[in-house]
């Protein structure tokens, strides 16, 4: 009897101990940690760019093929709109727009007189492929590229003016760096190849052909 008083008197002064080592033993719930969900290019977008542009261009006399060559350089503004779809593999496709205004008239001599020349506006759709590095996309763009640029010759009195729309082709590539969810920089270079096409001055026509680089900086904004 006395050995089952002791026992019972072991287990009742043991419990409390049990309980709490219990208590103790028992597993913290995981905190859920939250995964970042990753940059997407999807959707459309709107921006302005400016830089610089290199035009060159040869001017042929029809009649006799004598070829004068010039150098136009100078800055460009404008502004580009476009839409991105991004697979899940992080490879991009688009289509963009732009509108520019370049300020690159020049003055040289020919043989027909006094001449400048000069290219303005200026318009392109591309068709863009890249990459997506998260924030980062790499691309490559190509497409129809089509500028109005003008022409005047002054010989003795008399001054004769022409302009045309040239058409071509262009090729690039470029890096976007999106700064936030929204707002994006870039930088592009492209170079554009024009159609050739005649201007006439007075009783003389030139055959002219245009080419182009660019490399512009821009600031777009996702939507």
């Amino acid at each position: 009897m006395k050995s089952i008083l002791l026992a019972t008197t072991a287990l009742l002064l043991a419990g409390p101990s049990f309980a709490a080592d219990a208590i103790l033993d028992i597993p913290e719930a995981p905190v859920a940690v939250e995964t970042p969900v990753a940059f997407s290019w999807a959707g459309g977008y709107l921006g302005v760019q400016g830089g610089f542009g290199f035009t060159s261009g040869d001017f042929t006399d029809v009649d006799n093929g004598d070829v004068e060559s010039n150098d136009f350089e100078g800055a460009v503004f404008g502004a580009f709109a476009g839409y991105n779809y991004q697979f899940d593999n992080n490879v991009v496709i688009g289509v963009e727009g732009d509108i520019e205004y370049h300020w690159n008239e020049d003055d040289f001599e020919t043989e027909l007189g006094d001449a400048t020349a000069e290219m303005n506006l200026q318009g392109a759709v591309r068709g863009r492929l890249g990459y997506a590095f998260d924030r980062t996309l790499f691309y490559v763009a190509a497409g129809w590229t089509a500028a109005q640029a003008e022409a005047e010759i002054a010989d003795g009195g008399d001054v004769f003016r022409d302009d045309a729309v040239f058409n071509g082709y262009t090729i690039g590539a470029g890096v976007d760096y999106a700064i936030n969810d929204r707002i994006f920089a870039r930088v592009d270079y492209r170079y554009n190849e024009f159609d050739s096409e005649i201007l006439t001055f007075g009783d003389v026509d030139i055959d002219t052909e245009l080419s182009q680089h660019t490399i512009k900086a821009g600031l777009g904004v996702k939507f």
